[in-house]
């Protein structure tokens, strides 16, 4: 079974800082490292890899920077790596970075399952692994919890929900992102993070993947109006009094002045 699981490179968020004069948010010039949420996705597919013999890629967007990321993929067992590069891509929302992707599968062409994460932890979106699946007209299952079964061209996964989970049958190929219920990533061996370094890196550009750049990168539908930090938190409130009965009474008149209840 071939699996490619698509990772992003996301900066360290405590050190991202929020330039209001200017509108911008400024990213800490570090390489950043893997999505955490993408770990999960990572590891699920070597697992099934692991299970179902097969081989496992990694597919991200962004510039030569996002290399660590994929090494760190590498090390950690990953068969091959693609990175999506161009100065047309610089710029691009959820939406442009999903079309950007699924054209990459497109040109990648060997696949059974893509993988994700449920969201990544810069922009929370949420947005990528369903553009991607609906750029190439692929059953999806978002927010998956566990793999239940995996053969004879279907998966039945748990799909989170609200209330529990739904359990849906996928017809192969098809697109999941999953949750961090679903394992505990492994850590890299010594003998990975050397492999890695010495494994070649496919880069595909805008050309390569003949996307004209009408609807990425500057181009996107997305536009910023405003950047500025989120508000403080305000200060909270001590309720006191000489019984249970009488503080739950008092939280009670909070709650109705607020009228939240």
């Amino acid at each position: 079974m071939n699996i490619v699981v698509l990772v992003k490179q996301v900066p360290e968020i405590a050190l991202i800082k929020v330039d209001e004069a200017a509108n911008e948010v400024v990213l800490p010039q570090g390489p950043g490292t893997v999505n955490p949420m993408d770990e999960y996705a990572v590891e699920e597919a070597l697992r099934i890899k692991e299970k179902s013999d097969g081989k496992v890629s990694v597919m991200s967007v962004g510039s030569d920077r996002v290399e660590s990321a994929l090494r760190a993929c590498l090390a950690l067992g990953v068969d091959d790596a693609y990175l999506l590069s161009d100065d047309a891509f610089v710029g691009s929302d959820p939406q442009a970075v999903g079309c950007i992707l699924a054209a990459g599968l497109k040109k990648l062409g060997e696949y059974d399952l893509i993988l994700a994460g449920k969201q990544a932890i810069d922009s929370d979106a949420a947005q990528v692994p369903t553009v991607v699946a609906a750029r190439l007209d692929l059953p999806q299952a978002m927010f998956v919890r566990k793999f239940e079964a995996l053969e004879n061209g279907q998966a039945t996964v748990q799909r989170t929900t609200e209330e529990g989970y739904d359990l849906v049958e996928l017809k192969l190929p098809a697109v999941v992102s999953v949750l961090k219920e679903i394992n505990e990533p492994r850590l890299p061996s010594l003998k990975g993070k050397m492999g890695a370094k010495k494994k070649t890196i496919t880069t595909w550009t805008a050309a390569d993947l003949d996307i004209d750049g009408a609807s990425v990168g500057a181009a996107s539908l997305t536009k910023t109006v405003k950047v500025s930090p989120p508000p403080p938190r305000p200060s909270g409130e001590m309720i006191e009094g000489e019984t249970p009965e009488e503080i739950a009474g008092k939280l009670f008149d909070k709650l109705r002045e607020k009228q939240v209840i």
